[in-house]
């Protein structure tokens, strides 16, 4: 039987604790992702009993969730796909000696996004599960085509076009491969390597980590993070003054984590971009309200794609299908008959993610200082440290030396657009999502091959709802810049 105070048994507490300083350390390194360090856990909790195993799985899950904004900050090279945003309005803070504070406002957002997602999973599951029933393959594929549409315009400055290249190369370099529906192979070029698709960790890891590395090789004086930290605890009044982005945020992420296959790589984007739109500043000159937006979707999301999850058994991501496949190995079987299956089991999950994060928060401002002294070390001894966490990284998954050479080749063409002003962000969340726009269109084609384009627009309507957004985002990143001209 299971309860909602079971989770603040002493020892389940330091348990919990313990996963979530393990997973802040996990992500904040390059290319060591959320999904993978839940993929290893599922194994190594096998023998544990059930309350153990969740309660340390989800302190995991939220520290490493957080993990990957302490890199981001501080060197430049997000440690997961999702911290990409908060690298883009926080890196340009810790240049100016407030890597601290960035960190220290990233965490509180990080909790209050959890605190937010929890209470709107608690109270909101409902109605909200309405809203993310209503979505099927149409609906995703339009909210992925949203997703790497709106890092265009927001990371491009005036040359939107640019943002919009770079993610539709990220598309087109995640349908190399065989394809999943019929099988075809796609740009393999006869090698076998390519028939299993372009991972995205080398990607990120020789676009983010690898080209940094060159970039400031290639400087006369390369920027050096100040190692005195100053301030690391946000006032209440300087977070406070931030609460229309963190409702925002927090509703972005809960209800994008919801949506299968969505997960928190739109939910930050999509958020950080109403941040800007909603504000009128441009975040990625440095901005603490961008790091909000992003921290908060984030850590709210992990609520959002748990609830799904849970109750319906469709996993919200890739990391809570690792959850559930642990679940499943402890006997657990998720979905609408869970709580008669296992009373008490949805509190007790409650509960866990309140500890979680209370050991997130608590974990992540005594790893602050350190992390700061680490990254701040001089370039000739940083850089080597982090050439070879690249490495290591890119090598991880698969164990594949191929993995290292598609690392050394993203650093390069990361370079390269670097010089050009290309940026590098959306990029990374074409290849993320680029599978799930592909399939899920295609799919989409399938089921409407006998109805008209009309017919689609009235049966549909949250599809028609999301084409409006998307041409409103392709527009007003255009517009804009044609008005000025006119002028």
């Amino acid at each position: 039987m299971y309860s909602f105070f079971t989770a603040f048994d002493p020892y389940l507490m330091l348990l919990c604790f313990t996963g979530a300083a393990m997973g802040i350390i996990w992500a904040a390194l390059p290319g060591l992702s959320t999904t993978m360090a839940m993929a290893l856990l599922v194994g190594l909790t096998y023998r544990m009993p059930t309350e153990l195993a969740i309660i340390f799985i989800l302190g995991t899950f939220t520290g490493s969730v957080f993990g990957g904004a302490i890199s981001a900050v501080l060197i430049n090279i997000p440690g997961t796909p999702d911290a990409v945003p908060t690298q883009m309005a926080g890196f340009p803070l810790a240049k100016q000696g407030k890597g601290g504070l960035v960190l220290g406002m990233s965490i509180t957002a990080s909790m209050v996004g959890n605190w937010v997602g929890i209470l709107l999973l608690v109270t909101c599951v409902s109605y909200v599960l309405d809203i993310a029933l209503s979505f099927a393959s149409w609906e995703v594929a339009l909210l992925a085509l949203w997703g790497i549409s709106i890092s265009g315009t927001l990371t491009a400055g005036e040359a939107p076009v640019k943002g919009w290249i770079s993610g539709w190369m990220g598309v087109l370099i995640a349908m190399v491969g065989r394809e999943e529906i019929h099988g075809i192979e796609r740009f393999t070029f006869g090698s076998q390597e390519l028939l299993l698709g372009i991972p995205y960790i080398p990607v990120l890891i020789g676009l983010f980590g690898l080209t940094e590395i060159i970039m400031v090789l290639s400087q006369p004086q390369p920027y050096v993070i100040p190692q005195k930290i100053g301030r690391i605890f946000p006032s209440i009044k300087q977070f406070v003054k931030y609460w229309k982005s963190i409702l925002r945020s927090s509703i972005v992420g809960l209800v994008t984590g919801i949506i299968p296959g969505a997960g928190a790589n739109v939910a930050t984007f999509v958020s950080y971009g109403l941040g800007e739109r909603f504000t009128g500043k441009r975040f990625s000159k440095g901005s603490m309200e961008g790091v909000v937006c992003s921290e908060v979707a984030n850590n709210a999301n992990i609520g959002g794609a748990l609830l799904p999850s849970l109750v319906l058994g469709i996993p919200g991501s890739a990391t809570v299908a690792a959850f559930l496949a642990a679940l499943n190995l402890h006997g657990i079987v998720v979905g609408p008959t869970i709580e008669l299956e296992q009373p008490g089991i949805m509190n007790f999950m409650y509960g866990t993610l309140i500890v979680a994060n209370i050991g997130m928060y608590i974990c992540a401002f005594l790893l602050i200082k350190p992390s700061v002294k680490l990254f701040s070390l001089p370039r000739e001894l940083l850089l080597p440290i982090i050439a070879l966490l690249c490495v290591l990284g890119s090598y991880a998954q698969k164990m594949s030396m191929f993995d290292i050479n598609l690392m050394f080749g993203f650093g390069l063409l990361g370079f390269f657009m670097r010089k050009a002003d290309i940026p590098i962000g959306p990029m990374i969340l074409g290849v993320v999502l680029g599978n799930m726009l592909d399939q899920n269109f295609r799919r989409a084609m399938v089921i409407f091959e006998d109805k008209s384009i009309w017919q689609v627009l009235v049966e549909r309507p949250m599809g028609t709802v999301l084409i409006i957004i998307v041409l409103i985002t392709f527009i007003s990143g255009i517009w804009p810049k044609k008005k000025k001209k006119l002028l």
